[in-house]
């Protein structure tokens, strides 16, 4: 009888254990998307800032990165000219502050899609403290039982 129920504890260990590591996956992919929604809003705030100064410039010239690290000066010859992406591959040309306020828009979207995935972050990491506490008690209990039984 005690070895049924030792196999039992056992296997809901092992359950306990694969739960905790298929939620650390799941974890580890938010705070990836986390990290992405946080370069985009960072990428946003970027181009906001470069697209008002590109109008205070008396020459608009600006700093255009070619990659590598390299940049070039590049005089801006339409500043009010803005080409923007708006999803699916699509590219719009928008006057400077109509591109302005859809950055701000696209930034306002991305901070409350930070705000869903870290709720649903916490409550995943509240769901693995728990499983946590099932295994440390479980271990116990079964490090318990054979001391007993000697």
């Amino acid at each position: 009888m005690a070895t049924n129920t030792q196999q039992a504890e056992q296997r809901e260990l092992m359950m306990l254990q694969q739960y905790l590591k298929d939620y650390g996956q799941q974890a580890g992919i938010f705070v990836e998307q986390l990290n992405l929604l946080e370069n985009g809003r960072m990428e946003a705030f970027a181009a906001i800032e470069a697209l008002e100064a590109m109008l205070a410039a008396e020459e608009n010239t600006v700093l255009l990165q070619i990659g590598g690290g390299a940049s070039v000066r590049a005089k801006v010859l339409e500043p009010d000219k803005i080409l923007i992406a708006i999803g699916a591959e699509v590219i719009v040309e928008r006057t400077n502050k109509d591109a302005v306020e859809f950055l701000k828009e696209r930034i306002m979207e991305m901070e409350a899609s930070q705000k869903r995935v870290s709720e649903t972050l916490d409550k995943l990491r509240g769901q693995m403290n728990e499983i946590n506490k099932r295994l440390e008690s479980g271990y116990q209990q079964s490090m318990a039982g054979p001391q007993v039984e000697e």
